[in-house]
């Protein structure tokens, strides 16, 4: 179940096993596993389409591909049955379930991008000011590979995976979230060169 733009070459040069590590966690072919390959193939594409027109950032397109994939991987254990999720835990907390089992995996650079993914990041202020169900720390992407990763997710929505948000859409629904939060998806858009002009 590999995405179009990855050559076998690529893969080659992967270190892990994406399908083993999902396929561990998700039953293949049960409506949860589809959805999340297909959010992760489009967060991991735009992502890459994203790298290549900024080779000056010097982005590892190997680990960006498999940190796009593994992302999300936490959202089995969450409630949110609109998108076949019957876990038991809080949505925004599959970032850091996600980052807790790739760990166990002996992948601390995946998991980082796992905690830090949520929206465009999360400080602990938010955290404390929004009584959210997380630990009282920041959660910010940090690597060039984190932030991408974090900016890609925000224009796919697991609720409606047929749409591409435009640009627009995204930073509109972003806004709602403060200053804060508007400032720092600009400083994103602004470091990828990513603006309502090319969606």
């Amino acid at each position: 179940m590999l995405p179009q733009w990855v050559t076998p070459l690529f893969y080659y040069f992967s270190m892990i096993d994406i399908a083993k590590i999902i396929n561990r966690y998700y039953q293949p072919g049960e409506p949860i596993t589809t959805l999340l390959w297909k959010h992760s193939e489009q967060v991991a594409a735009l992502a890459k389409d994203i790298a290549l027109a900024n080779p000056h950032l010097n982005i590892d397109l190997t680990f960006l591909y498999e940190a796009a994939m593994l992302h999300d991987i936490g959202v089995f254990r969450t409630h949110a049955p609109s998108i076949h999720c019957h876990g038991n835990a809080h949505y925004i907390q599959h970032g850091i379930i996600g980052a807790e089992l790739l760990r166990a995996e002996g992948l601390e650079a995946h998991a980082r991008v796992c905690e830090r993914h949520i929206g465009v990041g999360l400080t602990a202020n938010d955290i404390i000011t929004q009584n959210l169900p997380l630990p009282h720390r920041d959660m910010l992407p940090e690597t060039i590979e984190e932030k991408l990763v974090c900016y890609a997710d925000n224009f796919f929505s697991k609720s409606q995976p047929d749409v591409q948000r435009t640009f627009t859409q995204v930073r509109d629904s972003i806004a709602r979230f403060g200053n804060d939060n508007i400032e720092r998806f600009d400083a994103l858009a602004q470091l990828f060169g990513h603006n309502n002009s090319n969606k």
